[in-house]
């Protein structure tokens, strides 16, 4: 499997899924052929059409998690699961096993913490018009803000190491999860690699789960928190930006009318243009303030994943079931970006 430097380190096959029982069964077997040590588990959101027992039936693992999103199912799985490698991929059948082993040997030749299986021709069919367009918009969005890392932030294929998946904070609920993830990865600037993969079609009898306008919404509002907690001063530069233009535009008449006359007729005005240049400067200041806090818990979260790492470093042995030792190659445990 994949060669002789992975014999030693353990694979999980993770799929949240919701509603998949015609095609789990596939994507399930599919990923048993291609990666025949690892483990698969599905994770089960209140599905109610037999996707549990059908994933069952096939040979995986199956835990269900009640709350609705696959955030909240992301974050159990990262919680629950131990591992070296993590492949996370759908149940929708969207994405082949076959390439599974292309994924895992990319990261390790790459030393990388996270590879995302960038989906070829998806603007061409992402289900529908609306998820294509909103595809293409998010991501010119996305680099814009945070940064040129990644050039397909919703692509669901992706494969993790221990130490991204246990130093990743996981506080979304839903389908933005893969956003959060791509933000985690730009801040704390973790070695990544994107890999183009064919992406498929959902068969006959399978649908999307995706709502154009709700969940564009979402992930709308989570790019928002998502700047406000990474980028503070420039998400409260734009805001104090906004308030000193209204600012400005009730000032002008006044200030304007106040040079011809010697006089300040519209009191109200003026006031009202004081108060919005106050709030203006106030948001400039929790905009420098919060900057600091901001680089301090990313610093925080930098320490926490270089421990992981030197917590790898320190397991030299690893005992197989028949008690045999088994040595990690150091390349693995000494990648820290």
């Amino acid at each position: 499997m994949i060669g002789s430097r992975n014999d030693t380190m353990s694979v999980a096959v993770l799929l949240p899924c919701y509603n998949e029982a015609a095609t789990i069964t596939d994507v399930v077997r599919g990923f048993r052929a291609a990666l025949p040590d690892a483990r698969i588990y599905v994770y089960d959101n209140n599905s109610i059409d037999g996707t549990a027992l059908h994933a069952m039936l096939a040979g995986a693992h199956v835990v269900r998690e009640r709350r609705q999103g696959k955030g909240h199912v992301v974050r159990r799985m990262f919680a629950d699961i131990d591992a070296d490698i993590y492949l996370m991929a759908d149940g929708d059948g969207t994405y082949s096993p076959d390439d599974a082993e292309e994924l895992i040997r990319t990261m390790l030749t790459e030393r990388s913490d996270m590879v995302v299986g960038t989906r070829r021709g998806v603007h061409a069919d992402a289900g529908r018009q609306g998820h294509a367009f909103g595809n293409r918009i998010f991501n010119v969005l996305y680099r814009a803000i945070f940064g040129p890392d990644f050039t397909d932030i919703f692509s669901g294929y992706r494969v993790f190491s221990r130490r991204f998946v246990k130093s990743f904070p996981a506080v979304s609920g839903g389908f933005e999860i893969e956003t959060e993830m791509s933000v985690h990865a730009s801040r704390l600037k973790l070695p990544v690699t994107e890999l183009e993969l064919d992406y498929g079609r959902r068969p006959e009898g399978s649908h999307s789960k995706l709502s154009t306008f709700k969940d564009g919404a979402k992930i709308l509002w989570m790019f928002a928190m998502l700047m406000k907690e990474t980028r503070p001063f420039a998400f409260f530069s734009i805001i104090s930006g906004v308030f000193m233009a209204g600012s400005l535009v009730f000032m002008t008449p006044v200030l304007a009318e106040y040079f011809q006359t010697g006089l300040v007729s519209r009191m109200p005005t003026w006031v009202l243009s004081m108060a919005l240049m106050m709030v203006s400067f106030m948001m400039f200041t929790a905009g420098v303030i919060l900057d600091s806090v901001s680089r301090a818990r990313a610093e925080q979260l930098r320490i926490h994943y270089m421990g992981l790492s030197k917590q790898l470093i320190a397991e030299q042995v690893v005992t197989t079931s028949d008690d045999a030792a088994i040595h990690i190659p150091r390349a693995r445990k000494t990648d820290a970006a």
